[in-house]
């Protein structure tokens, strides 16, 4: 695993910290806002370049994880989340969106990290990164329309144009840019390592522009974190036991059960992200739950790992 990968978490928390300070500076906060939707382009552009979509065949080579896999993350999750955020999150419809949008998202790069320390089936969790990738990006829309469409906050010419902007043209340069270097090893080139390692670099800064311009709200609306903090935990509590019982009636091995557990449980997708900017600039505290969950979602995931490790030495 990349070693800047393996501390994304922190970096970002020092984005955020950053970003607040920066804020409190009207100059910085105006100016700060226009950087987000460009920086979370290049950042995506970056992700598809080194996403192999010849994997997708990988994926399905174990068709009973393949299958449960997307069944908990595509059908499962997205009513659980609604729900779950029809209970808690029902007075704040911004914060309601976003905390959906964060939940039907599958993560596409830490939850790899901690595969690998809980020992899982790391092989298994990278093949199924593709079809997480392309069916999220599918459906992500889907679900805002489905569950949010009659609030009249989720406008489908919007919701089309950000991601034809924020989405498909990142994934098509990076389908140019690999045409262009397919005379090379791309795996291995300097140009794809690069991109790999600067990911989370891009996010950063994008988190840093996002809280500079939105720090002030924030900081006079502290009650946002504390809102997202049950519906997050108990999202999390759930999932962690779905996984665990999936994989328990299914007869999964101890390091395919780790997979299914991280490819259920973690989230934080740029892509949910990237369409709040764009899609919902209006509600800029869509974008900030969707920096939040995260923030609350890492210590879980590293007692997960914890925790699965500890059930294998029994």
């Amino acid at each position: 695993m990349d070693k800047i990968n393996r501390y994304q978490t922190i970096v970002i928390l020092i984005a955020v910290i950053v970003g607040l300070l920066l804020g409190q500076s009207f100059t910085i906060s105006d100016f700060s806002s226009s950087l987000i939707i460009p920086l979370l382009m290049v950042m995506l552009f970056g992700l598809f370049l080194t996403i192999d979509l010849t994997e997708l065949k990988h994926a399905f080579l174990n068709v009973k994880f393949s299958v449960t896999s997307i069944l908990i993350n595509f059908v499962w999750t997205p009513v659980f989340a609604y729900l779950l955020g029809s209970i808690f999150l029902h007075s704040d419809l911004a914060l309601w969106i976003g905390f959906v949008m964060l939940m039907v998202t599958p993560c596409t790069d830490w939850y790899l990290v901690f595969t690998n320390v809980a020992k899982g089936n790391v092989s298994l969790s990278t093949a199924i990164l593709p079809a997480n990738l392309i069916l999220q990006v599918l459906l992500l829309p889907v679900y805002l329309l489905f569950f949010f469409g009659k609030s009249g906050n989720v406008a489908l010419g919007s919701l089309a144009e950000s991601i034809l902007i924020v989405l498909v043209l990142p994934f098509i340069l990076a389908l140019i840019a690999k045409t262009i270097v397919k005379g090379k090893n791309v795996s291995k080139s300097s140009f794809l390592n690069f991109f790999e390692t600067s990911q989370v670099f891009f996010l950063a800064l994008a988190v840093v522009a996002m809280f500079a311009s939105e720090g002030k709200d924030l900081i006079s609306h502290p009650s946002i974190i504390y809102k997202m903090l049950i519906p997050v935990l108990l999202f999390f509590g759930v999932a962690f036991l779905v996984a665990f019982l999936a994989s328990k009636l299914l007869r999964f091995n101890y390091a395919d059960k780790v997979s299914l557990t991280f490819t259920t449980m973690a989230r934080n997708s740029p892509i949910s992200l990237a369409i709040a900017v764009s899609a919902f600039s209006a509600e800029p505290m869509i974008a900030l739950a969707l920096v939040i969950g995260p923030l609350i979602e890492l210590p879980i995931l590293v007692l997960t790992s914890q925790i699965l490790l500890k059930t294998q030495k029994e």
